[in-house]
């Protein structure tokens, strides 16, 4: 673990997500926001854990680049149903498909983080697994979900934080803000490390 210097480095979030915003908010340190510019298509036959964790920690490194003296936090969720990958739907048609998919079944919400400052070296990737046991789901009942959220911007089409929690019958996880897109005792942990005050 790196000694907290009495002047904190600055802190980034690689990611334009408002999920992910407003929960390192609650942290309470002051941070900037900047956009990664990474190709996000999985690799032949990589599996979702591993392209989760590759893709936080090339979204923290991109953005690292830029803020060399920064401590900067990628993160990435891959939804996970029998070892195949669900990413962030983008429409109305894609969301349903999803959904019907998942209906009845658990599905893995594989979210992963990094953390990296270039100029003292430091690198820590972490995973977040959280397990998501969905309802029986109706048409019916997924086209009224999808009328009232509209969560074409999340991983497996539910938001657990809003309406969505109505479509679960169970959800296991050891960093229970992991499932909304940044497990905050990881984040806290690995920031620590990283040599940042915290409360």
């Amino acid at each position: 673990m790196l000694e907290p210097s009495p002047l904190p480095r600055p802190l980034v979030l690689g990611s334009t997500s408002r999920y992910r915003r407003e929960l390192l908010a609650r942290l309470g340190l002051p941070f900037d926001v900047a956009a990664p510019a990474v190709d996000e298509t999985p690799q032949p036959g990589e599996s979702p854990r591993a392209l989760a964790q590759r893709l936080a920690l090339a979204k923290a490194h991109a953005v690292a680049a830029l803020h060399p003296e920064a401590v900067v936090i990628g993160s990435d969720q891959v939804a996970d149903l029998d070892g195949a990958p669900l990413g962030k739907p983008g429409n109305h048609a894609r969301a349903t498909a999803q959904l019907r998919q998942m209906s009845g079944k658990t599905v893995v919400f594989q979210t992963a983080l990094a953390v990296v400052c270039q100029a003292t070296g430091f690198e820590q990737v972490d995973l977040a697994p959280v397990r998501v046991r969905f309802r029986p789901l109706s048409d019916a009942e997924i086209e009224r979900y999808l009328q009232a959220e509209q969560p074409y911007d999340c991983a497996g089409s539910a938001k657990s934080e809003g309406l969505g929690i109505a479509l679960l019958d169970a959800i296991d996880s050891d960093d229970p803000t992991a499932l909304i897109g940044l497990p905050l005792i990881r984040t806290a942990r690995m920031l620590r490390a990283a040599g940042l005050v915290l409360p």
